[in-house]
C-alpha cells in the first residue's frame, strides 16, 4: 500500500480497499459531472478505469467542468483527464476511448467487457437512452447521472432508483423513452429535485450536439452529482468486500 492511501485505508479497512483495488470502472462522459467521477474514483484507489468521451474542452466548459483552463482550451477531454488520473495515480490502469459512444460502439463495449460498475454521465438524451438501455442488457450495475443545469441548491440532491425520481425533466425523459423500450428499474439515479426557473433556459439559434436548449450551471453543482456518483460506486463495491 502507498503512503498516499493510508487515510483511505484507515477509514475502509484493507478490505474495501482491496476491492477497490480490483475494480474496473467505466464511466462514459468526462464533462462537468463525469471528470469528477473519475478523479474521486482514482483518488480513492480504484485499480482500473475505462474512460470515455470524444469532445475537447470550450470556454463555455470553463464554470463548472475540472478540467477546463485557459491552457487546455481545444485539448481532448479524454487525454487530459488520463494525464491528470496519471498524475494521481501512476499504478493506476487506464483505458481511454477518445470516441462518441454510439449504437453499435456501446454495444460492442458492453458485450467485451464486464464492469464491476457503470457511471452515466452523459449529457445527450438519445446515447444515454441506449447506453442505459444496453447496460442493463449485460446485466452492468450502474449509476446515472440526471440534469445538474438550472440547479443552486444542493440539499436537493437525491439519489434514488430510476422510477423513485421526481421534478426532474431529464430523468422524466429517460424514464418515457426506457418504458417503451420495456424498462422500468433497475439502476440508481442522482438527480434533483429543485424546479428550473424558466429564464435559466434559452433556446439555441443553432442546434450543437442535437440540443435545442442551453440551461445556465453554477460551478458547483456538476461536481456536487459527481461526488454523489462516486460515493455510490466506492460504497457499492466496498460491500462486496
Amino acid at each position: 500500500m502507498a503512503e498516499w492511501n493510508e487515510r483511505t485505508v484507515l477509514l475502509i479497512g484493507d478490505k474495501g480497499f482491496s476491492r477497490l483495488q480490483k475494480a474496473h470502472v467505466l464511466i462514459a462522459g468526462l464533462g462537468g459531472v463525469g471528470a469528477y467521477v473519475a478523479e474521486m474514483l482514482c483518488r480513492a484507489g480504484v485499480g482500473q478505469l475505462t474512460i470515455v468521451d470524444r469532445d475537447v474542452v470550450s470556454a463555455s466548459n470553463k464554470n463548472r467542468q475540472l478540467i477546463a483552463l485557459d491552457s487546455t482550451l481545444g485539448e481532448p477531454k479524454s487525454k487530459l483527464m488520463a494525464q491528470r488520473l496519471n498524475d494521481i495515480n501512476p499504478e493506476v490502469k487506464l483505458n481511454v476511448i477518445h470516441d462518441y459512444l454510439i449504437d453499435d460502439k456501446i454495444e460492442i463495449l458492453f458485450s467485451s467487457n464486464k464492469f464491476d460498475y457503470v457511471v452515466d454521465a452523459i449529457d445527450t438524451i438519445a446515447p444515454k437512452v441506449f447506453f442505459l438501455f444496453t447496460a442493463l442488457k449485460y446485466n452492468q450495475r450502474i449509476i446515472s447521472a440526471m440534469g445538474a443545469g438550472g440547479k443552486l441548491d444542493p440539499s436537493k440532491v437525491k439519489i434514488d432508483q430510476i422510477e423513485n425520481s421526481t421534478q426532474c425533466k431529464l430523468a422524466f425523459l429517460i424514464r418515457k423513452r426506457l418504458h417503451k423500450l420495456g424498462v422500468r428499474t433497475g439502476f440508481k439515479v442522482i438527480y434533483s429535485t429543485e424546479v428550473v426557473p424558466k429564464d435559466a433556459i434559452k433556446m439555441n439559434e443553432v442546434i450543437e450536439q442535437n440540443k435545442l436548449t442551453t440551461v445556465g450551471t453554477i460551478s458547483y453543482m456538476p461536481a456536487i452529482f459527481g461526488c454523489f456518483a462516486a460515493s455510490v460506486v466506492i460504497n457499492d463495491l466496498i460491500a462486496d468486500a
